[in-house]
């Protein structure tokens, strides 16, 4: 498993150019099951309207324990890159 960082991050073997992963923020799911992204992380991950994203799932014993989102644009060579050590660990 990946060590606790001391700020807070997992930081393990990733991948590629892909190092560290955090808990960037919690959101809340409203009664229309929308989710909002901080205006933060849209501007650091340039994510502006009409962008596309990859809602991407790992699941682990039946149920869906994770989600990713990547941009569109990025999904086949980042799939490979991020998700495959994470499985090895799972």
């Amino acid at each position: 498993m990946p060590k606790k960082s001391e700020k807070g991050s997992f930081c393990g073997p990733i991948g590629k150019g892909i190092s560290c992963c955090k808990v960037e923020s919690i959101i809340s799911v409203d009664e229309r099951g929308q989710m909002v992204l901080p205006k933060d992380l849209r501007d650091r991950a340039n994510i502006r309207p009409g962008d596309k994203l990859a809602l991407v799932s790992l699941d682990k014993d039946g149920e869906i324990c994770c989600f990713y989102l990547i941009k569109s644009e990025q999904l086949g060579e980042r799939v490979k890159d991020f998700l495959g050590p994470m499985m090895k660990e799972i």
